[in-house]
């Protein structure tokens, strides 16, 4: 960190306690000191409902059950970029806390790591946002709101004064909305951090968004913008008239049989932080996964609609495409509705959420892999992006299991 950032940092600390923060805003803003700080950055990671609050999203009496299948293994090694690795290097360097891969609805492997049990509600970042693309689906489907094609001021008029006015829903969807965000998480003056500043203090999510400005037109350029969630957000709570929390308990959880309750982090008005706060079960990941990998259907039953599911992983648009020298996109990896795509996909999709939280999904193996991290070198600027790594270890899998699936089929005597 630069004199400058410093001396800003400090210059802010004044201000605060000039301001009669003082201790109040010392205790507000230590959990968020937590999730940097190495010593503590696991056990934050599965506490954070504790020491944030929020919501919680309560599991059904039934739970959608796995079942275990034995004599299938994983891959000790994997390539990328033309170099091998291992799988458990992985997932050291990654600092992994739980990792499951299934194959459909039976488990091949679960472990947790680092202190981390079964019932852990770890938060999941951005992974989040992946949940709220859902619930817009569903909203859209039971005429809550009527396109996608929509400006997102029709039904949030207030947004016609921020970057916000007039884009469409479904630019917002896809990160395309044209708005600017710095998310550089070690310049303490981000977007990103100062959106982190507002939550620590009790301010209001809904009230940053009206500060944002456009850069882009809306629908050309693919920048990922957390705030873009946060407006979907704000988008359901108005047009369904529950919160978020409410909503995807009643449309998700409790249908699609959530083992473990969920958690969902709130800002100073108590609305959820759409964009980052959701906290789940390692096993309920992998159940997400699985409705997505039957196109939203399960058990007989339509959850989030087909035809939601299928946009929701196919980029239609030239600046939504996977690839490194997209010049339409700020990441390599190509973008739906809130669900990426690897640089090399054949048919598979994935959530992310920042320090390694991931839902993978591969229909055409119906594997389905969750994982949950505290990398403790995420925010080090010396540190390379593990990102596309991790996703070259999850396609390694899907082809390592359905290889095997294939054998077994192939000298089956049934």
């Amino acid at each position: 960190m630069n004199g400058k950032k410093i001396a800003g940092i400090l210059a802010l600390v004044v201000v605060l306690v000039a301001g009669g923060w003082g201790w109040n805003y010392y205790q507000k803003i230590k959990p968020f000191q937590d999730f940097t700080n190495p010593e503590t950055l696991t056990q934050s990671f599965r506490s954070a409902f504790q020491s944030f609050g929020g919501t919680t999203i309560k599991a059904p009496e039934n739970t959608l059950t796995f079942r275990r299948l034995d004599g299938i293994t994983l891959p000790e090694t994997f390539e990328y970029e033309g170099e091998t690795y291992t799988l458990e290097s992985m997932l050291d360097s990654t600092f992994t806390t739980g990792f499951l891969v299934a194959l459909d609805d039976q488990i091949l492997f679960e472990d947790y790591f680092r202190g981390e049990s079964e019932d852990d509600q770890h938060i999941m970042f951005s992974v989040s946002k992946s949940f709220v693309a859902s619930l817009v689906g569903i909203a859209l489907e039971e005429g809550k709101f009527d396109s996608v094609n929509d400006p997102i001021t029709k039904y949030l008029p207030e947004l016609s004064a921020s970057g916000y006015n007039g884009v469409r829903i479904k630019d917002i969807l896809q990160m395309s909305s044209g708005v600017y965000f710095n998310e550089d998480y070690n310049d303490p003056f981000s977007d990103v951090n100062q959106m982190g500043l507002t939550v620590a203090t009790g301010g209001s999510l809904d009230e940053f968004a009206l500060t944002l400005k456009n850069k882009w037109q809306p629908g050309t350029y693919n920048n990922y913008v957390s705030v873009d969630t946060h407006v979907l957000g704000m988008l359901l709570t108005k047009v369904t008239g529950q919160s978020l929390s409410s909503y995807l308990q009643d449309k998700i959880w409790q249908p699609l049989g959530m083992e473990f309750d969920g958690h969902w982090l709130t800002d100073g008005i108590n609305m959820e932080m759409a964009m980052g706060g959701l906290n789940v079960a390692l096993r309920d990941m992998a159940r997400m996964g699985r409705l997505y990998l039957h196109k939203g259907t399960m058990n007989g039953k339509q959850i989030v609609p087909a035809d939601w599911v299928t946009a929701s992983v196919t980029p239609d648009a030239p600046h939504l495409m996977p690839g490194k020298d997209n010049p339409g996109s700020s990441n390599p990896n190509g973008y739906g509705y809130q669900w990426w795509l690897p640089i090399e996909p054949h048919g598979d999709f994935f959530a992310a959420g920042i320090y390694y939280q991931y839902i993978y999904v591969d229909p055409t193996t119906g594997v389905v892999i969750a994982k949950t991290s505290s990398d403790l070198k995420f925010t080090d600027p010396s540190e390379p992006r593990k990102k596309d790594l991790q996703i070259a270890a999850f396609q390694a899998i899907s082809a390592h299991v359905a290889a095997q699936m294939k054998s077994r089929s192939v000298f089956s005597t049934d």
